[in-house]
């Protein structure tokens, strides 16, 4: 099996070690000062490996958790970084104005983004962006753990690290609902992605740019993703409240269908339960494929709020992310 490595390297050369032999060096087969090409063996189902940088007598070894190489494994390229610690960091608050409103923003940048500057990140859009990170930003000091599961997700090697930028809303039933959702799509398609595309090292392209949200939140994402499907391929709806304040029920039975990867969720029996299901049923009768390019979950005694929600973002996180999931889509 052949997997690539890519790291700029300045001194030595990449080695991978493996659980063959872990005191011995397997040589790329092919490098370059960015790439390192190698032939593994997997002698059983899975094999754990990981990158080294040897640099004359001295092996530095990458930072976090070991790689599993799987013996059909679809995935095969790897990013490792040998400074820092194995978590991500979430930026300060950053003001971004747009037409006489000004908006909170923090961006999460993955373990290992500040050193290997080759890969570039496809990008998570929330809503609620003060319950997404710091119990003393979030409501009734609950946060979604949303950098902690991106981390545990990605030390499992479940899923392809990404950028996330949590949007604070500056009045949040006006900007989640109809009409006022229309501003604040504007203000992210128009203002807010080409600052991050600009600023952050990521992959702009609509398959790679995912827009979620729970509550009024799940509303705004699922708006923001039928509206404008050629900046939001993914869109992510917790919980929502379908049908309230909104007009997406009418307009998905009146348009056609949009190329993009819905995840739809609600807990039971009061969780916005019979209109996420409403919702389900009315995308596959529009064409979506559950397991494909829809996904919906029930969670029996799911609760509407931040502990419940933050239990359940690794599905659709895994869903937009996961190694096996991309590799099926085609989006490594």
């Amino acid at each position: 099996m052949r997997i690539c490595v890519n790291y700029p390297v300045t001194t030595g050369r990449l080695v991978l070690r493996t659980a063959v032999d872990w005191e011995r060096d397997l040589e790329p087969t092919t490098s370059t000062a960015t790439q390192a090409w190698f032939d593994v063996d997997v002698p059983g189902h899975t094999l754990e490996l990981k990158p080294c940088l040897r640099d004359g007598a001295t092996v530095h070894w990458a930072k976090g958790a070991n790689y599993v190489l799987t013996q059909y494994e679809r995935d095969r390229g790897l990013w490792p970084y040998f400074t820092g610690n194995d978590s991500g960091h979430v930026s300060d608050v950053l003001q971004v104005a747009f037409e006489g409103v000004t908006r909170a923003v923090r961006v999460y940048h993955p373990p290992g983004y500040d050193e290997n500057p080759l890969r570039r990140f496809p990008v998570l859009y929330m809503q609620d962006g003060k319950n997404l990170f710091f119990p003393e930003e979030a409501f009734a000091g609950n946060e979604w753990r949303v950098d902690e599961t991106m981390d545990r997700l990605d030390r499992m090697n479940a899923i392809r690290k990404c950028v996330v930028v949590g949007i604070a809303p500056g009045d949040r039933m006006r900007e989640y609902t109809k009409p006022g959702y229309d501003d604040y799509g504007r203000f992210v398609v128009e203002k807010l992605k080409p600052l991050v595309d600009q600023h952050v090292r990521t992959r702009p392209e609509p398959n790679a740019t995912v827009v979620m949200g729970s509550s009024l939140g799940g509303v705004a994402a699922l708006h923001l993703g039928w509206k404008w499907p050629h900046v939001f391929g993914r869109v992510a709806a917790m919980s929502s409240t379908f049908g309230v304040f909104d007009d997406l029920f009418e307009r998905i039975t009146n348009e056609p269908k949009k190329d993009i990867l819905v995840y739809l969720d609600s807990g039971w029996p009061k969780d916005n339960f019979e209109a996420t299901n409403a919702m389900r049923d009315l995308l596959l009768h529009k064409g979506f494929r559950l397991g494909v390019d829809l996904l919906q979950f029930s969670f029996p005694e799911g609760l509407h709020d931040e502990d419940s929600w933050a239990a359940r973002i690794h599905l659709p996180f895994q869903f937009f992310f996961g190694r096996a999931w991309l590799a099926q889509r085609g989006d490594v």
